[in-house]
């Protein structure tokens, strides 16, 4: 969506829409702490008043686009894991989505995972990324009968996929590897591993 610039002290009909875009194209251009609120404000074309209206800080900004970063990829995760029955296979699949949220989205990944929000006092972010887990654990809970031993597979994976998306971010991955769509496969690769290690664990 392209945020168009208005006068400042102009009344903005979408006040908080226009600053939740201009924040994003500010993210992509310095990452989610190289802007002020003033700036935010002066991308959208509103008064550095105006703001206050909506968030009452530059961190309440970016906490509301770290919850609709939750739920696109609740989402993304949820047709994911919907696309087959075989554990194995929604485990990769879970995988292979969350690397490709963090290229295709990466604004709403690095404000969600790096922007350092305090989640004491955006309580509705906690309850956004149990959201996701809740949705997921259950899945993980059919490779073994123990809530733990299933929560800590399904946190093994998402590591692997998050360094993943990390890697692929900065450059890391090797020769031949370092496009999205092998990065995903990796990604996927390593799910189906943790997943079988476990099937073959003795419980």
């Amino acid at each position: 969506m392209t945020v168009k610039r208005r006068p400042s002290g102009q009344h903005h009909g979408d006040l908080r829409n226009a600053l939740e875009q201009a924040a994003l194209a500010l993210v992509k251009e310095r990452g989610p702490h190289g802007f002020t609120l003033a700036e935010a404000c002066r991308r959208a074309g509103v008064s550095v008043s105006a703001p206050y209206k909506h968030f009452a800080d530059r961190e309440a900004l970016l906490a509301s686009l770290a919850l609709k970063g939750y739920e696109e990829q609740y989402r993304r995760y949820q047709a994911a894991v919907a696309s087959g029955t075989d554990v194995a296979e929604q485990l990769a699949a879970f995988a292979a989505a969350y690397v490709r949220f963090a290229a295709e989205e990466r604004a709403l990944f690095d404000i969600t995972f790096l922007a350092g929000l305090d989640k004491s006092r955006h309580p509705e972010l906690a309850k956004a990324g149990k959201n996701l887990f809740d949705m997921l654990v259950p899945i993980a809970h059919r490779v073994t009968p123990d809530q733990d031993t299933a929560l800590d597979l399904l946190t093994r994976i998402a590591a692997a996929a998050h360094g993943l998306a990390l890697f692929l971010q900065q450059g890391m991955l090797p020769a031949g590897r370092e496009n999205l769509t092998q990065a995903a496969h990796q990604a996927a690769h390593c799910a189906r591993a943790l997943v079988a290690q476990q099937t073959h664990t003795p419980h």
